[in-house]
């Protein structure tokens, strides 16, 4: 799907100017939007605003461009969706996940130029309760990073300061037994993280799972189970590979739907905030977005 030749859709434009990469390359992004589109900017806008802004536009867009990184994207999903909009996707971030699936450049104007290149793609997108989802939606040691983890650091350190955080993070997880139910099959772990993915990257980079597609209308589950703290260090190769699902203490499974639940309500992290509790939900809304992506995206 693309623009007809010769037209001139209307974009707007926004950024959250307190993602790690700021404005960065934002005024060569709109130079090369500008050749393309009748161009509305938006200027700075804060995430919590993110959705009424959008909706503010029903009617007088085409699409929607948003510089920021994934906490940005999410924060949109409901206008997107309800709006039914495409977004083109500058990204801003540490680490920039929902970019890295979908085989986005790293430069903001290499960025720009995909959008204008006008191919894109519907994507699958997660729900949790009530909270949407592009990344992953996780409780137990990851509630516990986005916690610890600073804006600071990670203005300081980029994607490295999630690792830094999780080997300080580890002191403060604790086990928990959880219930997971999916597809007639019973889980009852004794589990240190749990994590549903909707695309394949997360956090610094993790892979949820070794074949996650954010448009295979499936959720990707894994459980890492209690073990000694030196036995979790060891895993990150295999969380970065995305082969992890193979070692010992670890579950994985793939589902549409899966429902979790906690002897006690626990906090669960949705894209890198901390967004609903246990008992939980999780779902999938296949191709509901429509995202312009690179010839290479797959």
């Amino acid at each position: 799907m693309g623009d007809e030749p010769g037209s001139r859709r209307r974009a707007l434009l926004l950024v959250n100017s307190a993602a790690r990469r700021g404005t960065k390359g934002v005024d060569e992004a709109i130079g090369v939007l500008g050749d393309r589109f009748e161009l509305v900017d938006h200027g700075d806008t804060d995430p919590g605003e993110l959705a009424e802004v959008i909706r503010s536009y029903r009617g007088r867009a085409d699409l929607v461009v948003l510089g920021g990184g994934d906490g940005t994207m999410s924060a949109a999903l409901p206008a997107l969706l309800d709006l039914d909009i495409p977004l083109g996707v500058l990204p801003l971030g540490t680490a920039n996940n929902l970019a890295r699936t979908l085989d986005l450049p790293k430069g903001v104007r290499d960025a720009a130029e995909i959008i204008v290149g006008g191919r894109t793609r519907r994507i699958d997108v997660g729900r949790v309760n009530d909270r949407f989802f592009l990344t992953t939606a996780s409780l137990g040691l990851s509630v516990r990073i986005t916690e610890d983890l600073t804006a600071a650091s990670k203005r300081r350190w980029g994607p490295l300061a999630y690792g830094l955080t999780a080997i300080r993070s580890l002191a403060r997880a604790t086990p928990f037994k959880a219930e997971i139910r999916f597809a007639g099959q019973v889980l009852e772990p004794y589990a240190v993280q749990v994590v549903v993915g909707n695309g394949r990257y997360y956090g610094s980079a993790l892979t949820v799972a070794e074949h996650a597609r954010i448009d295979d209308g499936r959720l990707d589950l894994y459980v890492i189970e209690s073990q000694p703290r030196w036995r979790l260090l060891l895993l990150v190769p295999a969380l970065k590979k995305g082969s992890h699902a193979e070692k010992e203490k670890v579950v994985a499974a793939s589902s549409r739907t899966f429902e979790i639940t906690t002897a006690v309500p626990r906090d669960i992290d949705v894209d890198g905030e901390l967004a609903t509790q246990t008992p939980a939900r999780f779902s999938v809304l296949p191709h509901v977005l429509e995202i312009f992506v690179p010839g290479n995206s797959k």
